[in-house]
């Protein structure tokens, strides 16, 4: 049986999980890299949550700690699960009011967090290998 390009679906479903979590792992890093932690927490105050700082320095934690732990395959369902939380929050708070597309017809609409979730939807949905958590 050939592969398509080169890879069977559950290797591909490998490269879904290892990429998705390398781009939340990015999203944290990029925050904690630029000093916009606080800027994040700011934002949240505005939007009336509690503990705003400390909330947005352990979203960005989880991005960081929780993407390296999917990648690795850690506990992909319950992170994947958080993540998807995390986004539809995002989708409610910051990206609905913007439209649809992130660039072109409009500016940060919920396409690419729309494509996130359902990545990991389906990392989320994944069967262990032998051997592995399912969790």
């Amino acid at each position: 049986m050939h592969h398509y390009p080169f890879l069977n679906s559950s290797q591909w479903l490998l490269v879904i999980r290892i990429v998705t979590a390398l781009l939340l792992v990015a999203h944290g890093f990029i925050r904690v890299y630029e000093g916009t932690v606080n800027e994040f927490g700011e934002f949240l105050a505005t939007n009336g949550f509690p503990i705003a700082i400390f909330l947005a320095w352990g979203i960005t934690a989880f991005e960081i700690i929780g993407g390296l732990m999917m990648a690795a395959g850690i506990f992909r369902k319950v992170i994947a699960t958080v993540f998807i939380f995390e986004l539809l929050m995002g989708i409610i708070l910051v990206h609905a009011s913007r439209g649809w597309f992130v660039v072109g017809h409009s500016t940060g609409g919920v396409e690419y967090s729309v494509l996130l979730i359902v990545c990991l939807l389906a990392i989320a949905a994944t069967e262990p290998k032998p051997g592995e958590s399912n969790y």
